[in-house]
Formats: C-alpha cells, sequence, structure tokens
C-alpha cells in the first residue's frame, strides 16, 4: 500500500522559505525571499489536509485548485502541478509573489482554524511555476487556428494582460494599448522588486509578444489615438486601464515642494531599476537619499513607499496612520518586514497641515483614538485635543489610495456609464458596459483592488467576449 503523502500538518510545522537578512536586504531590491528546495516544498505540500470543503479554494478570487496542486507536489508531479496551477491563472508565478495569502487562501486554510500553522501556498505557488519557466514547461502561445476578428485593450496592466492571453490562445487578433513605454502596468512601475522582480513580468510580456499579441506602447488614449478610432478597429474593445488619480490632501502647506504622490515615488524607483534616466530621481526630487521621510497611509501601496525609501538610503522613514495596527488594511507581513528594515510606525496619527517654507520641513500630526464603528463596522477615528505635535519630514510621500479618472471625458464618450465613484459601470462577470462591444475589467470597474481580481475579471470577460464572437460566427455561418 503507497505511504500517504499528505495530512501531515500534525508531524510538519509550518515553514517559510529563507527570508534574507534584514541588513543586507534593505541596501537593493532584489526578492527578500529564497525558492524552496524541491525536498523542502514537497515537505510543505504534504501539509494540507486535503478537506472535503477547500476554503483556501473557495477564498481565491480565481477559484485555483490548491489542494490538487498541492497534492501533486507533495508526490513530486511537478509538471502535472503546474498545469494545474495554470489552468485557472494566467500568471500564477505573479500571484505568488504579491497575493495577500494572509487574507486570501492562507487565511482561510482550516488546519490554522484548527492550531497548526497555515500551508505555505503562495510560497509553493511560486515554487512551481518558476520551476515551470526553469524546465521549460511553460509552452508559447500557439493557438490551433487563428480567427479574423480583434480586440483591442486598453491598458496593459494585469487585467488587460489576461485578457490578452486567454483570447489570443482562441485565435483572436488582439492589440493592447498603453500610455507607458513597457507593457505590465502597476506590476512593471507600482510594485517595487523587493517584492516582484521585474523580470518575471517581463518574461510573460515577452511570451505575450511571441504569441502575436500586438502591444501600442507610448500611446495615451485621447491624444496619439482616440477611443473611437480604436472601436472602429476592433470587434470589441476592454478597458482595462486600472485607476491612477492620486487621492490627495486638502490642508495647510499641502502644496509645498518635497510633497509627492507615491505613484510618481514608485514608478521613479521602478524606472531606476530598469537602468532608464529619470530626471525627478536624479535631482533629488523622487529621491529618498539621506532624507527625513513621512509616507502618510496604511494600505500595501505606503508598505511599498516606506520600504524602497529604506532601501534609497533615507535617513529615517516613518509612517503615518490614523488607526491602529489591527485595522490597518495593508498587509501583517509586509508591516512586519517593514519593521525590520527599520520603517517606524506611528499609529493613530493623522496629518493636519504641513510646515516649511522654500520645501516641505515637517508634517503637523493630530494623535488619533478610536471611537465607534463607522458605516463599514471599522473603528472611526477620533482626535485627541491638545496631543498635536510637528514630525520632522523634507520628503513626504501621500499614498492615500486612487480614484478613477473621468473616462467619458478624457476620451469623449459621455454615453459611457460610470457609477457615483466614478468607476465604469460593467456587467458582473462579463464585463460589458453600456457601449456595444465595449467591455471594462479591474480598478477601472471595482475601484483599487488586488491584482488577482483583475486577473479574474481580464479571465471573464475574454470568455465572455469569446461566446459572442462564436455566437457571431454562428449566425453568419446559418445564413
Amino acid at each position: 500500500m503507497a505511504k500517504q503523502p499528505m495530512l501531515k500538518f500534525v508531524q510538519i510545522d509550518r515553514d517559510m522559505p529563507a527570508k534574507r537578512d534584514a541588513g543586507a536586504r534593505r541596501d537593493d531590491f532584489h526578492e527578500i525571499y529564497a525558492e524552496f528546495a524541491e525536498a523542502k516544498a514537497r515537505e510543505q505540500a504534504s501539509r494540507c489536509s486535503q478537506c472535503g470543503v477547500p476554503y483556501c479554494q473557495s477564498h481565491c478570487p480565481l477559484h485555483n485548485n490548491i489542494p490538487d496542486w498541492l497534492r501533486l507536489t507533495a508526490e513530486g508531479r511537478l509538471q502535472e502541478a503546474y498545469a494545474v496551477s495554470q489552468a485557472t491563472n494566467t500568471f500564477p508565478e505573479i500571484c505568488g509573489r504579491i497575493c495577500p495569502q494572509d487574507r486570501l487562501c492562507e487565511g482561510n486554510c482550516v488546519i490554522e482554524q484548527s492550531g497548526h500553522g497555515t500551508v505555505t501556498i503562495g510560497a509553493v505557488e511560486k515554487y512551481i511555476t518558476d520551476t515551470a519557466w526553469e524546465e521549460g514547461w511553460v509552452e508559447p502561445i500557439a493557438p490551433a487556428r487563428e480567427r479574423t476578428e480583434s480586440v483591442g485593450i486598453i491598458g496593459a496592466g494585469p487585467g488587460g494582460l489576461a485578457a490578452a492571453d486567454v483570447l489570443r490562445r482562441a485565435g483572436v487578433q488582439v492589440t493592447v494599448y498603453d500610455r507607458h513605454d513597457r507593457a505590465g502596468g502597476l506590476l512593471t512601475y507600482g510594485i517595487p522588486g523587493f517584492k516582484l522582480e521585474k523580470d518575471v513580468v517581463m518574461r510573460r510580456n515577452e511570451q505575450l509578444e511571441k504569441g502575436g499579441v500586438t502591444f501600442r506602447l507610448n500611446c495615451n488614449v485621447g491624444d496619439d489615438i482616440t477611443f473611437d478610432e480604436i472601436r472602429a478597429q476592433h470587434d470589441a474593445v476592454i478597458i482595462a486601464t486600472g485607476v491612477y488619480k492620486s487621492r490627495d490632501l486638502a490642508m495647510p502647506g499641502s502644496g509645498l515642494p518635497g510633497i509627492e504622490r507615491a505613484i510618481d515615488f514608485l514608478t521613479a524607483s521602478n524606472r531606476k531599476s530598469f537602468g532608464d534616466t529619470v530626471e525627478d530621481f536624479e535631482s533629488g526630487r523622487l529621491n529618498a537619499e539621506g532624507k527625513h521621510v513621512v509616507v502618510i497611509g496604511g494600505g500595501d501601496t505606503a508598505m511599498d513607499c516606506v520600504r524602497t525609501s529604506i532601501r534609497q538610503g533615507a535617513k529615517s522613514v516613518k509612517c503615518l496612520y490614523r488607526r491602529d495596527r489591527t485595522n490597518m488594511p495593508g498587509s501583517q507581513r509586509e508591516v512586519a518586514n517593514a519593521e525590520e528594515e527599520g520603517v517606524v510606525f506611528e499609529w493613530l496619527s493623522a496629518p493636519k497641515g504641513f510646515v516649511g517654507n522654500d520645501a516641505v520641513s515637517g508634517v503637523m500630526v493630530q494623535k488619533m483614538r478610536l471611537g465607534a464603528p463607522d458605516a463599514s463596522g471599522r473603528q472611526s477615528p477620533e482626535v485627541i485635543e491638545g496631543a498635536d505635535y510637528v514630525e520632522e519630514a523634507d520628503l513626504v510621500i501621500k499614498a492615500l489610495g486612487f480614484e478613477p479618472e473621468d473616462v467619458p471625458v478624457l476620451w469623449d464618450q459621455p454615453d459611457l456609464a460610470v457609477t457615483r465613484w466614478g468607476t465604469v459601470r460593467a456587467e458582473f462577470t462579463t464585463g460589458e458596459t453600456a457601449l456595444d462591444g465595449v467591455y471594462a475589467v479591474g480598478d477601472i470597474v471595482r475601484g483599487a483592488s488586488l491584482v488577482v481580481w483583475a486577473i479574474r475579471d481580464g479571465r471573464d470577460c475574454a470568455e465572455a467576449i469569446l461566446t459572442r464572437l462564436n455566437a457571431g460566427a454562428g449566425a453568419i455561418a446559418a445564413e
């Protein structure tokens, strides 16, 4: 009788891949976690309980078949594990690196609820696909037959690229339009290399391009090409622009030099990692070196900013957040990594203004306490009178979240319906908008959300478009 390869969570403790020493990793932008060795990956995968109702799978936006690829990994059938993983996820090696597993799959692992540490799902997922690339198991995109229909995708972020992958594999002609000079969206220019090294993104871009996806980069819709021109060239159009309009602070001193947007700061840093010449970095404007840095916000973007500042050689880095640690929206794992690297968190602290003459020199901070829950159920912060102070700062980074740009106005599309939040109104699962043949996916529909949700939306939308195209082809054939 074969030995049971699973259910070893009682004998084997949870173990993550080795994490680089904080003192060493704060000097570069390489990823901080090492790869699992094959034996360790098999060992950790074998801890899965193979439960009848896999909450890890149901709480994954992509509903990845996690128990099956964990079992295949534990059995040493890694190529099969990759095939199962890739079947539901366009970019598993990316999700394995940047998904907040502690809030999704791992956070709902049954064995953790029973007092054992969760299965290290994300690390195994990353290991499976990295190995697949190394072994040549990642096959090029090669449609069984070419189709004449074409789809235009505006935005080369995770949602747009996921849709492009599904459509191109079905033989549809795909053109992706993006304002940047490299595809990938926030995967390329928003997320720092210590969480997602850029060669991981670039090889996916290369796979899509070699598979027949056409990229029109440095193409700003509304300036370089009109939306109507794109619509006229394609059988369907997907809007996958994301949300990049930064929320602002309207308070005394908010216009002082030295107060910057998170997206500008992170983009400049990521461009430097590609070897680009970045004038605002070279001038010192978007460079934290030698500065007292204060980051305002408590989400994952704020965590990216504080950890980037450390690596750029900031003199000090502090993060202001108006609630406490328990109520912050960012990943607790990222907070712990930041603290190890030297970031100081000022909980229950909010800005009320900025001081400085020719440039910012400090943040006026008001201390808070948590009061009654608001409409979302979270405790609302309240000001503690008389507890204000000034926090020294000569670079302030606003990481307050993102809002959608006014797409109907920018693209002269008054009939494109939006919600009261300014996001494009689209049908659930299909992504259909008020304009015939126009779809929308990802953050431009959801508001600022997770990469994994954008991938889910892109895949669902592509399937809906294929259903529509196939129905059209059937109607023509019946005539």
